[in-house]
């Protein structure tokens, strides 16, 4: 599914990709293969990412914007094409024109299987990816695929992202008007930006110190004793396109309210924060309220940077609207829900067509060869090992990787 096919002298449009220079580097790493390669910028920060010697800037309204990229695609006769989500406005229209034209076009994202991989997959991620649901089609499948995949490290930094992500908000925001009716999926502010940013530093000091001592509470006193419920960020396409969820304080009121009235008496529920939001978000009070409310005030607890590992394999169950995290619940073998649309969403392996309210306490164990050949497959169709702010992915260094 990530196979990119033959690259010498192909024509390659790259739109808007992850925030810092990866696919700048790309870029290069095809033209050395033989490919011809163009860009379309968005924004400033766009063009500081760029190689800028095969930038076409995108200045129009968005009601422009379908034109404009189908007169590119045209006019260079472009073969493939290559970009970052498939949620944003300017990226999901782009893939529908190439739907139509018939032009081949890669979706990069986060990887599904964290830290050492990113994926890559053609016509779109997430659950508009084409990767089959069917857990009788992963049964189907030879022995070859319950082996591992061997991995590299890919040596992921987030300071590398961090700075990234300010100089890309700071050049964005100071050259707007370069690009006046630009539309941001997510609000540009650099100013609020720094102070997200340092709040969140502070936030992990300060929890650092607060949360001393509990991790072992919970893996030693409360060991599969508790629910663990995964928070995912406020403004994640995950949330907004691929669930039936309005908001993070929605999806925490619903999963409270439930284990209040079916979890088993003596069990708790441990709520985790979103590392990424920790500078923007804070859900605690929301979280207090309601459980006291609900008088399971002393049984809900809410944490931010505990070990995710230890707190996954230590649960009873975990529940999830379909962050990745899931993956990593189903790898330590601990019973998952997912309440909105997973691509590991899938009889044997989730505890799927069960509502919440059953999940407390008639769960499902998941299937382990059933995930192994999944997550296995899943790497060699979906991901690349490597990272955007890290290790170039290993696949894309390969000749074998061009091959038709």
């Amino acid at each position: 599914m990530n196979k990119i096919g033959e690259i010498k002298d192909k024509n390659i449009l790259f739109i808007q990709g992850p925030i810092g220079f990866f696919f700048k580097g790309l870029d290069l790493h095809f033209r050395k293969k033989g490919a011809k390669t163009f860009k379309i910028t968005l924004n400033a920060a766009d063009w500081l990412f760029s190689n800028r010697d095969n930038t076409y800037p995108f200045k129009g309204k968005i009601n422009e914007w379908n034109q404009f990229i189908e007169t590119i695609i045209k006019e260079k006769k472009i073969d493939k094409i290559f970009l970052f989500g498939d949620c944003r406005f300017y990226q999901s229209r782009a893939i529908a024109i190439s739907v139509k034209l018939d032009i081949d076009i890669f979706v990069f994202e986060e990887g599904y299987v964290r830290p050492d991989f990113v994926t890559m997959e053609r016509h779109g991620v997430n659950n508009f990816s084409k990767i089959s649901r069917d857990p009788q089609f992963y049964n189907d499948l030879d022995d070859t695929y319950l082996r591992e995949v061997t991995t590299l490290p890919a040596h992921p930094r987030y300071s590398r992202m961090a700075f990234a992500a300010i100089f890309y908000y700071i050049v964005s925001h100071l050259f707007s008007f370069r690009y006046p009716h630009y539309i941001h999926h997510r609000e540009i502010n650099a100013v609020k930006e720094f102070f997200c940013s340092c709040r969140n530093l502070f936030r992990k000091i300060k929890y650092q110190i607060t949360e001393y001592g509990l991790l072992s509470k919970l893996t030693e006193v409360n060991a599969k004793k508790y629910y663990f419920v995964i928070l995912q960020t406020y403004n994640d396409f995950q949330l907004i396109e691929h669930s039936r969820f309005d908001s993070i304080e929605q999806y925490i009121t619903e999963v409270v309210e439930s284990f209040a009235k079916h979890a088993p008496k003596d069990t708790l529920l441990v709520i985790k924060h979103h590392p990424v939001d920790r500078g923007r978000k804070n859900y605690k009070g929301l979280i207090s309220k309601i459980s006291k409310q609900l008088g399971v005030g002393e049984r809900v607890i809410t944490i931010y940077d505990l070990h995710l590992p230890t707190c996954l394999k230590n649960a009873i169950g975990t529940v999830t609207i379909n962050s990745t995290v899931g993956l990593s619940s189903l790898f330590h073998k601990t019973p998952t829900i997912t309440l909105g649309r997973a691509i590991y969403d899938m009889k044997g392996l989730t505890s799927y067509g069960i509502t919440l309210d059953d999940f407390w306490d008639n769960y499902t164990i998941p299937n382990d060869k059933l995930f192994h050949t999944f997550r296995n497959y899943l790497i060699q169709s979906t991901q690349l090992n490597g990272s955007f702010y890290g290790r170039f992915p290993v696949e894309l260094q390969k000749d074998e990787m061009y091959a038709s």
